[in-house]
């Protein structure tokens, strides 16, 4: 059988200070009317990516309001893990060069093999991205309702990687996309739902933390904590544009000489292509002192990034493509001032006055990097107003309730 995550069960009535009594109450009403449905997401790895982010703490929450819900991971070697991840680049946009019949064999073959393996026992199964995406068509013996997320900027897929997948994902009950600009104009499936990710406010990443703490904390990885410190916390991805921050960087020194910046990421199984761009990354940052690498295979957990983040007089996530990138809302949960790619769905994070810090380029968000530094104040004042809006729209209670209710729309059905 597959590996299925132990996980505990969180109490949403706590979120309660947070969010007040009108969406918690309609989830648990949800929840009651779901009570005995068994769910189950899918994904390719248990840690260091935004998916293994959002289920440790929805799962538990699932269970915490009466869903029978549990996680389970596939199976692959790094072959299957090397395509998958072309797979992935290609859904957001790049070329898959080889994209052959050998390469689809690989792929259909271990989806077969994790369908054999599947615990079959559940009323729904949610499969996460591309990685498991042929699930679904090898699993004949089932009267479950099955769902395909995609946490993908899928808005302008490689068109032979798209119509090889289609096919399979137009197998599923109902698909998830982000935003609706993200559904393929050519994809027919029998339902499609947009639901936006979130993020838990408790969670050790997302907890309040004294800022003192936190400088003192990264002090600890050599941060010098009274210079100005500019953070990007990310996975180690070509998307991310590491190379890209580290020229704004650069650009910013020049007009605040003891500016530092850190760049954290993670590295998960499921992603053979992380490993050679985190050594090139790394031989780049060991050319200026005042770079900093750091990764959870260095000890850098969720505590830390929550440090970091907090301690940061400037976050930014210069992203080439993005679904949704999780780590903005983990910034502006911080009241910190963010200067993001404006891609995929970030804007839907960055409204109002957060806006005109959403940048296209390595200059403009030098620019604006360097408005912030020499500004607090208004750092502060954008921090508070990105507080307020991840607050009402990107906590994790909003996403069960949005996912119930979809749940409770197949199940009924």
């Amino acid at each position: 059988m597959l590996e299925k995550l132990s996980l505990g069960v969180k109490n949403i009535k706590k979120y309660r200070c947070e969010l007040g009594s009108e969406l918690i109450n309609e989830v648990e009403t949800l929840a009651r009317d779901l009570k005995g449905v068994r769910l189950c997401h899918i994904n390719s790895t248990p840690f260091g990516g935004g998916v293994a982010e959002l289920l440790f703490s929805h799962i538990p929450l699932m269970r915490g309001v009466g869903i029978e819900a549990d996680w389970q991971v596939i199976r692959g070697d790094r072959r299957f893990f090397t395509i998958t991840k072309s797979l992935h680049n290609a859904l957001q946009g790049a070329k898959y060069p080889l994209l052959e019949e050998k390469t689809k064999r690989v792929y259909l073959a271990n989806n077969e093999m994790n369908a054999r393996e599947l615990d079959p026992n559940y009323d729904v199964f949610i499969v996460n991205d591309p990685q498991p995406a042929a699930l679904r068509h090898f699993c004949h013996n089932t009267q479950a309702k099955w769902v395909w997320r995609c946490h993908l900027d899928s808005s302008e897929p490689d068109k032979d990687t798209w119509q090889f997948l289609r096919p399979y994902i137009e197998e599923y009950d109902a698909v998830v996309f982000t935003m609706a600009k993200f559904i393929p104009q050519d994809l027919k499936p029998r339902l499609i739902a947009t639901i936006a990710p979130a993020i838990d406010p408790f969670s050790p990443k997302n907890m309040p933390l004294p800022k003192a703490l936190c400088r003192q904390m990264v002090d600890n990885l050599d941060i010098h904590r009274t210079k100005p410190l500019i953070t990007q916390v990310s996975r180690f991805d070509l998307w991310k544009d590491p190379f890209g921050v580290m020229q704004v960087y650069r650009l910013v020194k020049e007009k605040i000489p003891g500016v530092q910046l850190a760049l954290v990421g993670s590295l998960a199984n499921d992603d053979p292509e992380a490993w050679g761009l985190f050594t090139a990354i790394n031989k780049e940052a060991n050319k200026d002192e005042d770079i900093h690498v750091f990764s959870n295979l260095t000890g850098v957990g969720n505590m830390e990034v929550n440090a970091f983040q907090t301690a940061s007089d400037v976050v930014i996530q210069k992203s080439i493509k993005e679904g949704f990138g999780l780590v903005i809302a983990e910034a502006l949960w911080k009241g910190r001032p963010v200067v993001a790619g404006n891609a995929g769905g970030i804007p839907l994070q960055m409204p109002g006055n957060l806006n005109p810090y959403l940048i296209s380029s390595i200059q403009e968000c030098a620019e604006k990097v360097i408005k912030l530094l020499k500004d607090p104040d208004l750092g502060d004042k954008l921090g508070k107003e990105g507080k307020a809006h991840i607050r009402n729209n990107f906590l994790m209670p909003r996403l069960v309730r949005d996912e119930l209710r979809l749940v409770k729309r197949l199940v009924e059905a």
